[in-house]
């Protein structure tokens, strides 16, 4: 089984650059009404379609009203990240810090104000 989540906004432009240029995410396939990226090991895909398109049933027309929804990348070397992000100027949500029950994390938010949770797991404290 494989899952790979699905996001509908009118801001698939903005979204492809943010995740490609921010994330380095690759497009694995695109046209007018959808855009499918994928992680840069291929691990994990995301895909964001236009809202009330005309080739979608109901249940994939009404636009995600930027609440309620977050996604967690766990990276190797979450310091790594955090300093090449915030060299890019890339505002950040949620400053790194280290957290009782193991993460290592900062957070940022995407165009389509979904916060993205950057990770690396580290031992809970005792």
């Amino acid at each position: 089984m494989k899952l790979n989540a699905g996001i509908i906004t009118k801001k698939l432009q903005e979204t492809k650059k943010f995740y490609t240029e921010v994330l380095d995410f690759s497009v694995s396939f695109e046209n007018e009404f959808y855009l499918l990226l994928h992680t840069p090991n291929h691990s994990a895909e995301l895909s964001f379609l236009l809202p009330n398109h005309a080739s979608q049933k109901p249940i994939f027309q009404s636009e995600f009203n930027g609440k309620g929804v977050y996604l967690t990348i766990e990276v190797e070397n979450v310091d790594q990240v955090y300093e090449k992000l915030k060299k890019k100027s890339i505002p950040i949500e949620i400053e790194i810090r280290n957290e009782p029950w193991g993460d290592r994390h900062f957070a940022i938010v995407d165009p389509n104000n979904i916060g993205i949770d950057i990770v690396t797991y580290t031992k809970p404290e005792e």
